[in-house]
């Protein structure tokens, strides 16, 4: 998994979204940036054919959200992504939304490991790319529950390692609130979700899940699904944990 950078913070409040097309297919550039471009909010500042290129690029273009293809040559969207998130400038860098063309992708999940903050097909509906811009911009993660599943299904097939596994950095900083969040976002739940789960209002979880990342040092709901499972702390399958009353 990628080092941990803390929360990324989001675009000024008043500016538009900067985003960078990285693919290496001209054809599909255009198509995103003529989708990006009508809509108030985003400004598409760079177009990068290949992942080095991107890297070399990003850096001196203040990007707030990155549309990072997976296959490319010369640099591929894992290895960029992952220079991304491990560069000096990652705490205050953009946020990768990866784009795969097949949803069983066998890069998706090292994309994730790496540091990308969401996954979407290229036949993604222009609403659903717009939505999925703005959400990661705000600070969110875009993991839907068949990625979820993949990860899960990953980790199942480390379960007959004997190794133990390391524990999260900084999991003993949080309250017994806060872990009950954590191990709720492990198991990819929305913020109504956990709030149903624990008996708490929405903006509560809101609160506690900052809290998360910031004693964590993680980037997003992707990184705590990751760090969860791979620090054995959450089990595929299991789901028995029992969250405290108090808020």
């Amino acid at each position: 998994m990628t080092d941990r950078v803390g929360v990324v913070p989001a675009p000024l409040q008043g500016q538009p979204i900067r985003v960078a097309l990285v693919d290496d297919q001209e054809l599909v550039r255009t198509g995103f940036r003529m989708i990006l471009e009508t809509e108030p909010g985003i400004k598409v500042v760079l177009e990068a054919r290949d992942g080095r290129d991107a890297i070399d690029r990003i850096p001196t273009a203040a990007v707030d959200v990155v549309l990072m293809d997976i296959r490319m040559p010369i640099m591929n969207g894992v290895e960029a992504t992952a220079a991304l998130a491990n560069s000096d400038t990652a705490a205050s860098g953009p946020r990768v939304i990866i784009l795969t063309t097949f949803d069983l992708d066998e890069y998706v999940f090292a994309a994730l490991q790496s540091g990308a903050s969401g996954f979407l097909l290229k036949d993604t509906p222009a609403d659903d790319l717009i939505h999925a811009i703005r959400v990661v911009a705000e600070g969110q993660a875009l993991l839907a529950p068949s990625v979820t599943r993949r990860l899960i299904q990953k980790f199942q097939q480390r379960t007959t390692s004997n190794d133990t596994p390391p524990p999260i950095p900084g999991i003993d900083e949080l309250t017994q609130r806060e872990m009950d969040v954590l191990i709720e976002l492990a198991k990819g739940r929305s913020n109504a979700e956990i709030g149903q789960a624990l008996f708490v209002s929405e903006t509560t979880v809101k609160t506690h899940v900052g809290r998360v990342l910031t004693k964590l040092g993680l980037r997003d709901r992707v990184q705590v699904v990751v760090a969860a499972y791979e620090s054995g702390l959450v089990l595929p399958g299991q789901d028995k944990h029992e969250p405290t009353q108090e808020a």
